[in-house]
C-alpha cells in the first residue's frame, strides 16, 4: 500500500460508502488510457457501453475506472495518478444515484420551481442536485443542465445538505429526446380519406375510441410522463392531424390528462406545437 495523498484519502472513505472513486486531473478531467489502452485498443471495460475484457489496473477509461476498492486505490498503478489529482470525483449510476448539474444561477431557479427538493451541493457555478436512483446520462438537456448518472462521473463536492429523495419522473423525462423538427409537408394521403373525400375519421365512434386510449395512455403513465405525453400527441395528430377530425374539445381532453399528471399548460402546448411541427401539419 502506498502513501496516500489527502484527495486519496478522501477517496477511500468515499468507496467505503459504496460510492465509486476516481482522480481527475487539472481541468476536471479524468487521466488519460496507458499505452496499452489507448485508442481504446485493449477493447475497454467490462461495464462500458460496448463490454471488453480490459483488467487494466491503472485509471483508465474515465468513468469506468470508478472502484469502490480499496486495494486499487492505494495501488502503486493509481499513486500517481493521486499526486497529479485535483480533485475526486465518482460514477453516480453505480452508486444508484443520479446528479442533475446546474451551471448557472438561471439553472438554480429553474430546478426550484420544478423540481422536487432533495439533496443539494453547491458548486463553483451553480448547484449539484442529488436523486436517489439512476438513469441514462445526458449532457446539455436544457440550457445550464446536465444529467449525469450511467456511465458518467460527478465531481465530489461535498455531502450537502437535504434529504435525498428519489429520482422523479421530471428528470428521467429530461433525457429524452424530442424528435427535430421534420420538414414540413403538405400531402395528404389517400389512406386518410374515405369514399367520396370523406375522411373515416369522422365516425364518431372511431374518434371517441382513439381520444380515450389517448387519455388512458397519459393518465397510466408511471414514469417520464413528459415523454409519454408527446409521444401520445404525436400518436394522435399522426392519426388525425391531417384530416381536420380533431376539435378544441378533443384538444382540451388530451391537455387535462396531461396536466392531471403534472403536465404546465406551457409544456403542453409547446409539446403539441412540436407534435406538429414534426409531422409537418
Amino acid at each position: 500500500m502506498t502513501q496516500q495523498t489527502p484527495l486519496g484519502r478522501v477517496a477511500l472513505t468515499l468507496a467505503a460508502t459504496g460510492l465509486p472513486v476516481l482522480p481527475l486531473r487539472a481541468g476536471k478531467a479524468p487521466f488519460g488510457n496507458c499505452h496499452q489502452c489507448a485508442n481504446n485498443a485493449c477493447g475497454g471495460r467490462p461495464n462500458m457501453k460496448t463490454a471488453g475484457p480490459c483488467r487494466c489496473p491503472g485509471v483508465c477509461h474515465a468513468w469506468a475506472a470508478a472502484t469502490t476498492d480499496p486495494a486499487a486505490i492505494t495501488s502503486l498503478a493509481w499513486a500517481h495518478a493521486w499526486r497529479r489529482a485535483v480533485c475526486v470525483a465518482y460514477h453516480p449510476g453505480a452508486a444508484g444515484l443520479t446528479v442533475v448539474d446546474l451551471d448557472d444561477a438561471a439553472a438554480v431557479a429553474w430546478a426550484r420551481e420544478t423540481l422536487p427538493a432533495t439533496r443539494i451541493v453547491e458548486t463553483t457555478r451553480g448547484e449539484h442536485w442529488i436523486y436517489r436512483g439512476a438513469m441514462t446520462s445526458r449532457n446539455a438537456v436544457r440550457s445550464g443542465v446536465d444529467i449525469k448518472s450511467s456511465m458518467s462521473y460527478a465531481r465530489w463536492l461535498g455531502p450537502g445538505t437535504g434529504t435525498m429523495t428519489t429520482l422523479p419522473d421530471e428528470v428521467r423525462a429530461l433525457a429524452v429526446k424530442e424528435p427535430s423538427p421534420a420538414r414540413r409537408l403538405h400531402v395528404v394521403t389517400a389512406a386518410a380519406l374515405g369514399r367520396g373525400g370523406e375522411c373515416r375519421h369522422r365516425t364518431p365512434v372511431y374518434l371517441e375510441r382513439g381520444i380515450a386510449m389517448a387519455e388512458q395512455r397519459i393518465t397510466g403513465a408511471r414514469s417520464a410522463v413528459h415523454a409519454t405525453v408527446y409521444r401520445t400527441f404525436l400518436a394522435v395528430l399522426s392519426t388525425h392531424g391531417r384530416c381536420g377530425c380533431l376539435t378544441e374539445a378533443h384538444i382540451a381532453r388530451l391537455f387535462t390528462a396531461a396536466q392531471a399528471k403534472g403536465e404546465s399548460p406551457r409544456h403542453c402546448t409547446d409539446g403539441w406545437t412540436n407534435a406538429r411541427t414534426t409531422l409537418g401539419l
